[in-house]
């Protein structure tokens, strides 16, 4: 069953932070399969606070987004978005 992995922006800190982890998020895909469905596009929040952007993800399973999300690749450069903007992220696994 597949899991996604959804990030929102609330608040943008560093610009310069973002840059780097952008420059550097693909490649920590290497190995994972994984489907970017939703990278900041057009949106309208329904309900609930405003958010700058969305990022949704989708992996094979819970498993495999827990994997990505805790590989050594991911979690050098995940600084750099903490540092960079204000985050909310799940995973979720689908139907």
């Amino acid at each position: 069953m597949s899991a996604y992995v959804i990030f929102t922006r609330k608040k943008t800190l560093d610009e310069a932070e973002l840059k780097i982890y952008w420059d550097k998020i693909r490649a920590t895909f290497a190995g994972h399969q994984v489907k970017v469905l939703v990278n900041y596009g057009r949106h309208e929040v329904l309900e609930g606070d405003p958010v700058e952007g969305i990022v949704i993800a989708e992996f094979q399973n819970f498993e495999a987004a827990k994997a990505w999300y805790e590989s050594s690749a991911y979690r050098a450069i995940r600084r750099h978005r903490l540092r960079g903007a204000i985050y909310s992220g799940l995973v979720v696994q689908g139907v």
